[in-house]
C-alpha cells in the first residue's frame, strides 16, 4: 500500500474517509447504526433549537440589541449552520461511507464546514476581547456600547478571515496541483494530504486563539483582583472616617473626592467619579456601589472562564491529534478516534447557547419572554383587573 493510500483511510478534519473495514465492523451493525443515527438526529436538534432560540432572542428583547450581545449573535449563526446544513449533510456519509451528492455539493459542503466552525472559535475570541474591554476599559466601554455599526464591522471581520483561512485552499487546490485526489464517491479537502498546511492551520484556528482567549482571561483576572485591594483600601479609609461621622462632623469634602479618584483609578463607579455631586458621596452608598461592581466584574470572568474552557476541551483534542498525525504520518492514530474528535467540534456548538442563560442574566430575560410569555403577560393583566 503506498503512503497516500495508506493515509487515506483516515479522517482529517469535520469530515471523514473511513475505509471500507471500519464502516462494516462500526456501523453497519443493526444496533449500532440506530444508535448513532438517534445520537446524531439529537445533536442536530439541540443545535438548530438552542441556537435559533439565541437568535429569536434578539428579536424579541430589544435591551439585548448592545455591541457586547451582537458578538454573542454572530456565535450563533455560526453554529445554528452547523447544525442546520454541516452535520444533516455529512449524517448519510458517515452512516454509508459512500458520498453521493456530487462534487459540487462536496466543495459547498467544505467550505460551509471549515467556514462555519473557523467562525464559531473566532467569534469566542471576540467575545473574550469584549469581555476584557468592559472590565479594564469600563468608561470608554460603555461610552460605545450603543455604536452598533462597530461591533457589526468585527462580525463582518470574522467572518472574511474564517474565509481565507480555509476557503480558497478548499477551492483552488485542485486547480494548482493540476489533478485531484479525491475519488469520486468520497468528499474530502484536496490539502488532506498536505500535513505542513493542516498544522500551520491548526495553529491559526486553535493555538492562536486559544493563547489569545487565555490573555484576556488572565487580564480579567487581575484588573479584579486590583479592584479588590482598591476597595479594601477605599473601606479602611471609610472605617476610618466612621468616628468623625458618629460625632456629627460629616466626611470632609477632600476625603470623599480622594475616595472618588481611588475607585475611578480601580475602574469600579466611574459614574459617581465623573458626578458633579462628588464631593456629597454618601459612603454608604460607595460601600454598596464597590462590592456590586466587583460582583459583576466576578460573574464576567466567570462566564468567560465557562466559554472557554468548554472550547479547550471540544478543540484540543482534535488539534493534538493533528500534530500527532504531522509526526508520524497518519500511522499512528486509528480512525475512530478521528471520528470522537470532529464531533467534538460539533458539539461545541450544541453547548454554546446553553451558556448564555447560566452566565447572563440579559439573556435568561429574553429566553422567559419566548418560553414563558404567560409570566410576563400576569401582571399587567393583574393590574387591569384591579382598576
Amino acid at each position: 500500500m503506498t503512503e497516500p493510500e495508506s493515509d487515506s483511510n483516515f479522517s482529517l478534519y469535520h469530515f471523514g474517509n473511513p475505509s471500507t473495514r471500519v464502516q462494516s465492523s462500526f456501523v453497519s451493525s443493526g444496533p449500532m447504526f440506530v444508535v448513532l443515527m438517534v445520537m446524531m438526529v439529537s445533536l442536530v436538534v439541540v443545535i438548530v433549537l438552542g441556537n435559533a432560540l439565541v437568535i429569536l432572542a434578539f428579536k424579541v428583547d430589544k435591551s439585548l440589541r448592545k455591541q457586547c450581545n451582537y458578538y454573542f449573535l454572530n456565535l450563533a449563526l455560526s453554529d445554528f449552520l452547523v447544525g442546520a446544513f454541516c452535520i444533516p449533510v455529512y449524517i448519510p456519509y458517515i452512516l454509508t461511507g459512500r458520498w453521493t451528492l456530487g462534487r459540487g455539493l462536496c466543495k459547498l459542503w467544505l467550505v460551509m464546514d471549515y467556514l462555519l466552525c473557523s467562525a464559531s472559535v473566532f467569534s469566542i475570541v471576540l467575545i473574550s476581547y469584549d469581555r476584557f474591554l468592559s472590565v479594564t476599559r469600563a468608561v470608554s466601554y460603555r461610552a460605545r456600547q450603543s455604536m452598533t455599526h462597530r461591533a457589526i464591522i468585527k462580525m463582518i471581520a470574522v467572518w472574511v478571515l474564517a474565509f481565507v483561512l480555509y476557503g480558497p485552499a478548499i477551492i483552488f487546490w485542485e486547480l494548482v496541483v493540476g489533478r485531484s485526489r479525491v475519488p469520486e464517491d468520497e468528499c474530502f479537502a484536496e490539502f488532506y494530504y498536505s500535513w505542513y498546511f493542516l498544522l500551520s492551520a491548526s495553529m491559526l484556528e486553535f493555538f492562536s486563539p486559544f493563547i489569545s482567549v487565555a490573555f484576556f482571561n488572565l487580564s480579567i483576572y487581575l484588573s479584579i483582583r486590583r479592584r479588590r485591594l482598591h476597595s479594601r483600601e477605599a473601606q479602611l479609609q471609610l472605617q476610618l472616617s466612621e468616628p468623625t461621622t458618629a460625632q456629627g462632623e460629616g466626611v470632609p469634602l477632600s476625603h470623599n473626592t480622594g475616595f472618588g479618584m481611588k475607585l475611578a483609578v480601580g475602574g469600579s463607579i466611574h459614574s459617581q467619579t465623573s458626578s458633579p455631586s462628588l464631593g456629597k458621596l454618601d459612603p454608604s452608598t460607595s460601600r454598596a456601589a464597590q462590592p456590586s461592581r466587583l460582583s459583576r466584574d466576578k460573574k464576567i470572568a466567570k462566564s468567560l472562564a465557562v466559554i472557554v474552557c468548554v472550547f479547550a476541551i471540544c478543540w484540543a483534542p482534535y488539534t493534538l491529534l493533528m500534530i500527532i498525525r504531522a509526526a508520524c504520518r497518519g500511522r499512528c492514530i486509528q480512525h475512530h478516534w478521528y471520528e470522537v474528535t470532529f464531533w467534538l467540534l460539533w458539539l461545541n456548538s450544541a453547548i454554546n447557547p446553553f451558556l448564555y442563560p447560566l452566565c447572563h442574566s440579559s439573556f435568561r430575560r429574553a429566553f422567559s419572554k419566548i418560553l414563558c410569555p404567560r409570566k410576563r403577560t400576569a401582571p399587567s393583566s393583574v393590574f387591569r383587573a384591579g382598576q
